[in-house]
């Protein structure tokens, strides 16, 4: 798919990974709406971009997000799920368990806030007029090298982006008969206000474990993955490591 003048949503847009992806998009010809949950973040970090204030694991606020991007472009073409928590906590620590209230809200915003924005993305592009290749739109979504090699303290995040990996063949099953392609990205280290507020010590022995280059990814690096799976249509159910050997 062409991005040039195609619409695009992007959540977590306000920083990291998210905001990365809507000025690549937009640099690309598309018309971007960011998706986060402060609204004068959002104004402020995208410098001219389209944002709307959204909280993607509240559903009603999901769908009224996309009914908006519709409402005002006339369709939705590519959805980019950025939005994600990290909510470290060791399962046993100091005598205390895991807090559910946390684990629940790790899985809101990274597990179930991306299927609420795929579901309801889904349904905008369905109503695309198909291109020659019968393609309607495509869908994008996080990851993590967590799923397979957590670190310790991120039993949660790990469980959610496990999850994001396990679903993307199925909803692909489930919409290849809409020409809607799903594929999910799963980067290393990078640099973000979530691996800002990662300890030192932890960031060093991941970087310490990386090939070539030895360093933190890039914002722009991982946004060029986004475009080059948007731009190429024979890139479906599946998740792309973006992690320079970590392990």
């Amino acid at each position: 798919m062409k991005l040039d003048n195609k619409v695009a949503i992007v959540t977590g847009a306000a920083s990291g990974l998210g905001l990365a992806t809507c000025k690549a998009l937009a640099a690309a010809g598309a018309r971007v709406v960011g998706f986060d949950l402060d609204q004068q973040r959002l104004d402020v970090a995208l410098e001219g971009i389209a944002g709307i204030a959204v909280d993607v694991a509240d559903e009603a606020s999901v769908q009224r997000g996309i009914d908006a991007v519709v409402q005002r472009f006339g369709a939705l073409h590519v959805a980019v799920n950025c939005a994600g928590v990290l909510g470290p906590c060791k399962t046993l620590s100091k005598g205390q368990v895991f807090p559910t209230e946390l684990w629940s809200r790790v899985l809101a915003v990274n597990l179930t806030g991306t299927f609420n924005v795929i579901r309801y993305a889904a349904l905008a592009m369905s109503n695309n007029d198909p291109e020659d290749s019968g393609e309607r739109g495509v869908i994008i979504n996080t990851a993590s090298g967590a799923a397979r090699e957590g670190q310790m303290g991120q039993a949660a995040y790990s469980a959610s982006k496990a999850a994001v990996i396990g679903m993307t063949l199925p909803i692909a099953r489930d919409l290849a008969e809409h020409g809607i392609r799903v594929v999910s990205l799963a980067p290393g280290l990078f640099e973000s206000g979530m691996s800002a507020g990662m300890p030192a010590k932890v960031s060093e022995n991941i970087v310490g474990g990386l090939l070539f280059p030895r360093r933190m990814g890039y914002g722009h690096e991982f946004a060029a993955l986004v475009q080059h799976v948007v731009e190429n249509a024979y890139l479906n159910a599946l998740t792309l490591d973006i992690q320079c050997g970590t392990r």
